[in-house]
């Protein structure tokens, strides 16, 4: 079975590109090329508005307590042939309005950040913005992937702002730790190697899930040392502090004696 699957894979990615240059897209080019450059034009935009909010957040946490939670951010947007795939694949008109209806993440971007606590925090934070609005998310956190992939996805809608109107456009925001970020870098290359046999390939794929269920492990352990170190430095601060407090609180006992 799990050879007749990945045949049956094999035969519709050959279709996709033995299709993809058809008449019918040459002429929807000739057609649109001007608009469709326009298009792929304001999703850019719409990725550095994206861009710039989590930069300011990362800057005032950075500010406010002196760390940064972002390590990196990645962002795309996706490529003609991948937009024709998603056009075949889900069997939708091949116009400008049906691409921006129904592909939701032409714009990506991808923010790595260092702990899992991290993830959840930023996206309520960028949630709260009262010019972005939430279309869908996706946990694959808390819900994992069969392949072992983990990640949140959201679908967001934001503003951008041209010389003579408010356009709105979709994004899709991936954030994941810097050890979901590595596997599913690895996993994504490994996934297309071809001439495997079938049997090797079965067994890749759970050695795959079980480097998941390390990661996971490692995101978890590192974020429980991070939270001791918090605590720790916090009770240290209070025990530094209290002997300041004392020292205050009787010099003013003696002022008013007095």
């Amino acid at each position: 079975m799990g050879g007749l699957n990945q045949f049956f894979k094999q035969t519709q990615r050959q279709f996709v590109r033995d299709n993809l240059m058809s008449d019918e897209f040459i002429e929807f080019l000739q057609q649109n090329r001007l608009p469709y450059d326009t298009l792929m034009a304001y999703y850019r935009c719409a990725i550095m508005e994206v861009e710039t909010k989590f930069k300011v957040l990362n800057e005032q946490f950075s500010l406010q307590y002196d760390r940064n939670p972002i390590e990196s951010i990645k962002s795309r947007v996706k490529s003609m042939e991948s937009i024709v795939k998603k056009v075949r694949s889900k069997d939708i008109p091949l116009t400008l309005a049906s691409l921006e209806e129904n592909i939701r993440d032409i714009a990506g971007v991808r923010v790595v950040c260092s702990f899992q606590d991290d993830i959840y925090m930023l996206a309520d934070c960028l949630l709260k913005q009262d010019d972005v609005r939430l279309i869908e998310k996706k946990d694959y956190i808390k819900n994992p992937k069969p392949s072992g992939y983990r990640s949140l996805h959201l679908i967001v809608e934001i503003p951008i702002f041209l010389h003579n109107e408010k356009r709105m456009m979709k994004v899709e925001v991936q954030l994941r730790t810097i050890a979901m970020d590595f596997w599913a870098s690895l996993e994504h290359k490994l996934r297309y190697k071809k001439n495997i046999p079938d049997e090797e390939a079965e067994q890749l794929a759970r050695e795959l899930v079980a480097c998941a269920e390390t990661s996971a492990a490692l995101d978890k352990h590192m974020q429980d040392i991070r939270k001791r170190i918090a605590e720790s430095e916090e009770e240290h601060k209070d025990k530094k502090d209290l002997p300041q407090t004392m020292g205050t609180m009787m010099l003013k006992g003696r002022l008013f004696r007095n």
